[in-house]
């Protein structure tokens, strides 16, 4: 019978508890549960997500876009507009499961989908930023921000 040290019992632990991203970003736990795609509206022309982050976006005035992020709203981390363009305007939000683990019952935590939608009422560019903290933490800095540059044109 082999017997565990501290050590061996730590780096097990360890193991277990990571979650190593695939090839296109999913977390496992994501891939492993048969992945949910972020919530949308049939009027969005630009989806932006996660793997935009630091890029400049075209898109097009007069249309509506949306940006989806994963976050952890069970733990209290709440994605918020810190920061965007004059000719953006919030359009509404929608949030969602990342899994189909997650429509169990009995299952609780994990990630989410949180998505902003923006019309674009002009042309322009400018940054949009979203922050991802904890509401009631004002003096913490945000556990993860968030930015494209975005380009809108009449064309």
């Amino acid at each position: 019978m082999q017997r565990w040290t501290f050590f061996g019992l730590a780096m097990f632990a360890l193991a277990a508890c990571a979650t190593p991203e695939v090839a296109d970003g999913a977390p496992k736990e994501t891939r492993a549960f048969n992945a949910i795609a972020a919530p949308t509206r049939d009027d969005i022309a630009t989806q932006i997500t996660g793997a935009d982050n630091g890029t400049t976006v075209a898109v097009k005035a007069g249309t509506t876009i949306s940006v989806a992020l994963r976050g952890i709203p069970t733990a209290g981390y709440l994605w918020s507009i810190a920061e965007a363009p004059s000719f953006l305007e919030a359009a509404g939000e929608d949030s969602g499961p990342t899994s189909e683990a997650q429509l169990q019952p009995g299952f609780s935590g994990g990630r989410h989908w949180e998505v902003f939608f923006f019309r674009v009422t002009g042309e322009g560019e400018g940054r949009l930023r979203l922050e991802q903290r904890r509401p009631w933490e004002e003096d913490e800095p945000p556990a993860d921000e968030f930015s494209v540059t975005i380009a809108a044109s009449a064309e």
